[in-house]
């Protein structure tokens, strides 16, 4: 049995030579891989007992089959030692640290002492050692003598990639290794390394790991031959020059061709480690293609770490397109039937059940919701086909396993990427659906920042128990309804959901009772509440009854509706513009429902539920909210288009004298600044002045120019509905497209940059007028002229 254990910390450290010998399990001594017949030469670089990539061997390590076995360690042994490319910045501050003679750190006992104490505190409080560390190996460095045996110390050069020069000689990685060797431990502490698991000699490699057959595969061409892995090209390449260092050293050969090889091995390793190290020229093959080596497998965006385990395809996954689907709930999603078809739920079979999945093996494959495979107790998988699944079904006993194709009601993962958030993965349940993109309410966009634009979305389905029941209890949309950020509503109505609510409930208009019936007609409702009151002898009711329809009983709850013009005095329930809502006992009793009350990331009603009755009892409001919304705004009748900028000509008069005469002040004020007659403001320069007085002379002229507007856009016009409900847009965007686009600024001032002395060649050098600086007087609708189009 497995005892568990916890974790109490991770130590990283460097692995010695005789790790590295106990740990491999061949000597690597030939640089072949395969023998005439096509078999792993031994102690060469795909020996057997490396691991198995060949369908029908075995490891002689382990015993396991390819795909079984994770592969194995061997090891070379260097002729000579070489530097560890990763290391370099390193050895360099070792270096200059410690005695060339003795090796010893070169700082007094005392400050040794005061050091260490601060780097065990630092580790004792987990916190980075980094900054002591390197206040330890600069003061070191500043001593010219040590402190220990006197001798004089030399400046060490480093030279890129790998070159340490002492006294005009190149130190050599055993020169390097014999002085690191000599550092005593204590000494080593102080250097921010621990002694039992990384001594610096360590990073002058004696021994080179061989990585698994696993990890560097061959594979076959078309034509029967075997390409290697760029790895494996490149071990081929190091025990070649290690045997021919090891001949020439025996035979005796020059100092000058020796230090050559000795040269050429240092290359090997560093482009076996890194080939982009800056001033090594990178391992090539024959085509000229840069060779992929262990430093490019695990960096970069397709590297081991962002490309494989943060960022990784998955099975039980599905990803496309999202398209909008107002009449699914809050916490469901459409899935396409190609999808729920191909993605499965297990299923284990047991005497209950045993009825149940035989009935969806006797299915198929191709008849939803069937079976796509099962699992019998030993492991083995057969595929379910419509010619075997008779036969399947008759075989099913308890403990078999099925993969149940995807249905209605399952319980899935959502993702929209990137993922920010919490509430960017939200558990739905499934509802199979037609066509070939996932459906969502778009009431649940704001928390998944979705839009239907061309989003697309991940779906994961948890294939245990135990990680349905995390998905179910914990991720679901209904508990996700109020945001950990700020603590309101994430989820609520949008766009239309706004709009209708808002033309529902504004004021007291009539409906009568075939118009209530199509609006309720998708809802629970047992009976109608009292008429609110007889035109003609019909029985007719207003928005607000039929709102209050889908609010729980026992609501109270009063607030100023988005739509408020925020009077000087604020008349509360005597409010002329239906602006202040009162909800008693479930009721809506006056006021208009706009973003303030049901909207994302507002949503007072929304939020009350929650708080006074719970997340399900949210979640079918939103439901039963959304649905009624867009009914509502059906009943209504709602679109937008460009008339709907019109303005009569007596308005756009008003606001061409307005913006005229904000121009002749604004030439007032420069030809005064010309004149010198302009008085600064205090604290600011003359430039400054004129700029802010400019900037204030126009920008008013825009506040008048929409509130002419404004008062010829009335709530029978669309975008003033959008604008004023919260649903979209804001009345200076419609006064932008009705009235005037006003001044441009850059960082709160005027548009200033450009060419020497002008902002664009259409003006003259030195013209601070209002045009000349951004100032768009026309509206979208009329259009923009060149230089307005250039500014806007």
């Amino acid at each position: 049995m497995t005892v568990p254990k916890r974790i109490g910390k991770i130590r990283f450290g460097l692995i010695s030579p005789q790790e590295f010998r106990k740990m491999s399990v061949v000597k690597i001594i030939t640089a072949d891989t395969y023998d005439d017949d096509g078999f792993p030469i031994e102690m060469g670089l795909m020996d057997p007992r490396l691991g198995v990539i060949d369908p029908g061997l075995r490891c002689r390590s382990c015993g396991g089959r390819p795909g079984e076995c994770p592969g194995h360690f061997g090891h070379i042994d260097l002729i000579a030692p070489v530097i560890h490319v990763g290391f370099a910045k390193l050895i360099r501050k070792v270096l200059r640290g410690i005695c060339r003679d003795c090796s010893r750190l070169m700082l007094k006992d005392g400050e040794k002492k005061m050091y260490l104490g601060q780097i065990q505190e630092l580790e004792r409080l987990g916190q980075m050692t980094d900054d002591t560390v390197n206040k330890v190996f600069a003061e070191a460095r500043k001593n010219k003598t040590c402190p220990y045996c006197g001798a004089p110390q030399q400046e060490i050069k480093f030279e890129r990639p790998l070159s340490y020069i002492e006294e005009g000689h190149k130190l050599t990685a055993s020169d390097i290794r014999d002085r690191f060797e000599k550092i005593p431990d204590e000494d080593i502490s102080v250097m921010g390394m621990n002694p039992a698991t990384a001594r610096p000699e360590w990073i002058i490699l004696t021994v080179l790991p061989v990585p698994p057959v696993t990890m560097r595969p061959s594979i076959t061409l078309e034509s029967g031959q075997r390409s290697e892995d760029d790895l494996t090209h490149k071990l081929v390449d190091i025990i070649r020059i290690n045997q021919r260092f090891q001949e020439n050293r025996e035979a005796g050969a020059p100092q000058l061709i020796i230090e050559d090889l000795w040269e050429l091995l240092q290359y090997h390793v560093t482009t076996f480690l890194d080939n982009t190290v800056s001033g090594v020229p990178p391992a090539r093959h024959r085509s000229g293609r840069p060779l992929k080596t262990l430093s490019q497998r695990l960096k970069g965006k397709e590297g081991r770490f962002r490309g494989s385990l943060s960022g990784k395809r998955v099975n039980f996954s599905a990803r496309t397109v999202i398209s909008p689907d107002p009449n699914l709930s809050i916490g469901e999603v459409g899935v396409p039937m190609d999808i729920a078809m191909e993605l499965s739920v297990p299923m284990i079979a047991n005497v209950r059940n045993m009825e149940i999945v035989k009935t969806f093996v006797r299915r198929g494959p191709d008849r939803h919701p069937g079976v796509n495979y099962v699992t019998r107790p030993d492991q083995r998988r057969v595929k379910v086909t419509d010619k075997n699944c008779e036969e399947v079904a008759e075989q099913i006993d308890v403990g078999w396993k099925i993969d149940r194709q995807l249905s209605d009601g399952d319980i899935v993962l959502f993702n929209r990427q990137p993922s920010l958030h919490r509430m960017s993965i939200m558990s739905h349940r499934v509802k199979v659906m037609p066509y070939k993109t996932f459906r969502l309410n778009p009431a649940v966009c704001p928390p998944y920042n979705a839009d239907f634009d061309g989003d697309e979305m991940n779906m994961h389905v948890p294939q245990t128990e135990e990680a349905r029941a995390e998905a179910e209890i914990l991720m679901r949309v209904q508990e996700n309804i109020l945001s950990p950020r700020f603590g309101g509503p994430i989820i609520g109505g949008i766009h239309d959901y706004v709009t209708g609510s808002f033309l529902l409930t504004h004021g007291s208009k009539p409906i009568d009772r075939r118009g209530v019936m199509e609006l309720l007609k998708k809802f629970d409702i047992s009976e109608l509440p009292e008429p609110a009151g007889y035109a003609e002898g019909k029985p007719y009711w207003t928005g607000k009854q039929v709102f209050s329809l889908i609010l729980p009983r026992g609501l109270n709850l009063s607030f100023k509706a988005d739509f408020c013009y925020n009077c000087d005095v604020c008349k509360g329930t005597d409010c002329e513009n239906d602006a202040y809502v009162v909800i008693e006992d479930g009721k809506l009793l006056q006021g208009t429902i706009d973003a303030e009350a049901v909207g994302a990331f507002k949503g007072k009603i929304t939020d009350r539920i929650i708080k006074e009755y719970s997340p399900s009892v949210a979640s079918e409001f939103l439901d039963r909210m959304t649905r009624l919304a867009l009914r509502g705004i059906m009943h209504a009748g709602f679109s937008f288009g460009i008339d709907d900028e019109d303005i009569p000509k007596a308005a756009v008069d008003q606001i061409e004298e307005t913006t005229r005469t904000a121009r002749e002040k604004s030439q007032q004020l420069i030809e005064a600044y010309n004149a010198g007659e302009l008085e600064p403001l205090p604290g600011r320069t003359l430039d400054e002045t004129l700029e802010m007085r400019i900037m204030q002379t126009l920008g008013k002229a825009r506040d008048t120019a929409g509130k002419i507007a404004g008062r010829h856009l009335g709530l029978d016009n669309s975008g003033v509905v959008m604008a004023v409900s919260g649903a979209r847009g804001s009345m200076l965007n419609l006064t932008q497209m009705a009235a005037c686009v006003g001044q441009q600024s850059v960082r709160g001032e005027r548009i200033m940059r450009g060419y020497a002395g002008r902002t664009l060649p259409h003006f003259r050098k030195g013209d601070l007028g209002a045009e000349a600086h951004g100032f768009v007087e026309s509206s979208y609708k009329d259009g923009l002229n060149p230089t307005e189009f250039f500014f806007h």
